[in-house]
């Protein structure tokens, strides 16, 4: 088993665990905010508290509590907040900065493409549902979307962008840690909204140069003792037609109204992070599609007879 694939690697998904310098930046900006909000309750019960103490004392004047308590000290408080903020915030850059890789993700209803440029041929390297980065590199995302307002959110690294049809925007993250981040569409975008997670894996510069040209390269050829039964899995997706919506590389067809499967087995979820692809898994996504995943543009094979079913999810695994 791969390391990325261990089981004791659960993915992050919080704004108060940074893992690169955008992130560090809001976590400041949110620890400030619970002090800050901590201070003035304990500030607001102390008032209280001195008050019922001395309830029966002179009355209390409300203009002097209502400009003090309602004008200059939200004033002040607001001031502060707003240029810390504005010192941490990363300036907006019109373009990306020198040596930054460039990575263009798309949102779907609802899962995630995400390309790539091959630097030795200048071809695009097309996955889903997984985003690659090198440790230490920015890394400029132009987003976007084809059918509805979606927004792209991983909160160990950054904050959240809006991907609005026929708008291209840009973020820059950087991974400063190695490992696994979640991610998140952070703008209801309908029936399975809430299993679009996307999975960021984060990797020193020479792991992640050698997985690029991995992903590079087309699918192999069925080999070892399992070839016959890799290549009956091969022959059914084909005879299935499940290249009419999917494309798998050196194999058949240019299918783009869902994922490209090319190296499908060496992702760590199927379904946008509905399921750990682990074994069994990809036969149950085949064939129980809309029980696990409802509303999926992705039919359920239910009808694909064992047999069949079990070659198309071997050879489907095999794909690294």
């Amino acid at each position: 088993m791969n390391a990325l694939t261990a089981p004791s690697l659960a993915p992050l998904q919080s704004v108060l665990s940074p893992a690169g310098p955008a992130a560090a930046g809001i976590a400041s900006v949110s620890w400030m905010l619970f002090v800050g909000a901590a201070i003035i309750f304990a500030g607001v019960m102390g008032l209280l508290a001195w008050a019922v103490a001395r309830r029966s004392a002179r009355p209390v004047q409300p203009m002097r509590w209502i400009l003090g308590g309602g004008v200059v000290f939200p004033l002040a408080v607001l001031a502060t907040l707003f240029v810390y903020s504005h010192w941490r915030t990363p300036g907006w850059l019109v373009q990306p900065p020198p040596g930054a890789l460039i990575v263009g993700i798309t949102a779907h209803m609802w899962w995630w493409e995400v390309r790539y440029r091959d630097p030795a041929s200048g071809q695009d390297i097309t996955l889903a549902n997984e985003l690659h980065l090198p440790l230490g590199r920015p890394v400029w995302l132009g987003l976007n979307s084809p059918d509805v307002i979606h927004s792209f959110w991983v909160p160990a690294l950054a904050g959240k962008v809006d991907m609005v049809p026929g708008r291209v925007n840009h973020l820059l993250v950087e991974a400063s840690e190695a490992g696994v981040y979640r991610g998140q569409c952070a703008e209801f975008c309908g029936e399975q909204h809430a299993r679009m997670a996307l999975h960021v894996v984060a990797r020193p510069p020479a792991e992640f140069d050698a997985w690029l040209a991995a992903q590079a390269r087309p699918a192999a050829a069925p080999a070892g003792p399992d070839a016959p039964l890799l290549a009956l899995g091969r022959q059914a997706f084909v005879a299935q037609r499940c290249n009419a919506c999917h494309t798998v590389r050196g194999v058949a067809g240019e299918g783009r109204l869902g994922p490209d499967l090319t190296h499908v087995g060496s992702r760590l979820y199927l379904g946008a992070g509905t399921l750990r692809n682990q074994e069994g898994a990809m036969a149950q996504w085949v064939a129980h599609t809309q029980a696990v995943k409802p509303g999926a543009r992705m039919p359920s094979s239910s009808d694909m007879d064992a047999a069949t079913l079990q070659a198309l999810a071997a050879w489907l695994e095999q794909l690294q």
